[in-house]
This record gives structure tokens, C-alpha cells and sequence, in this order.
């Protein structure tokens, strides 16, 4: 089973990008995020839909 949420390390490792990428895409929210008492946190199957969205606009 699969957890709903994911880390900025797990969305990192997930995308293949640096962590310090995902705390700039996060700011300046270019990716799906919420903040949890201070912390950020991915909601796995949005990622998974936003990545999806943004590689069809590459195309």
C-alpha cells in the first residue's frame, strides 16, 4: 500500500529533482503543496496528475 502523502525527499526522489528544487518550485508554487505546522507535504496521486499535465505541455 501506497502512502497518500509524500515528503519533499519522497516527491524529490519521485520527479527526479534535487530537494532544493522542490522548496523552489514550492515557493514560488509551480508544484501541488499544502504546509502542515510549518512543514511541506504532496499529495501522492496530485503529483502523479500534475507531472503527467506538466509533461503534456512539453510535448
Amino acid at each position: 500500500m501506497q502512502k497518500i502523502t509524500l515528503s519533499v525527499k519522497e516527491t524529490a526522489e519521485l520527479i527526479n529533482v534535487s530537494q532544493s528544487t522542490i522548496y523552489k518550485m514550492a515557493k514560488g508554487n509551480e508544484i501541488p503543496h499544502k504546509k502542515v505546522r510549518g512543514r511541506i507535504i504532496f499529495h501522492r496521486d496530485t503529483i502523479e496528475k500534475w507531472l503527467i499535465n506538466e509533461l503534456e505541455v512539453i510535448k
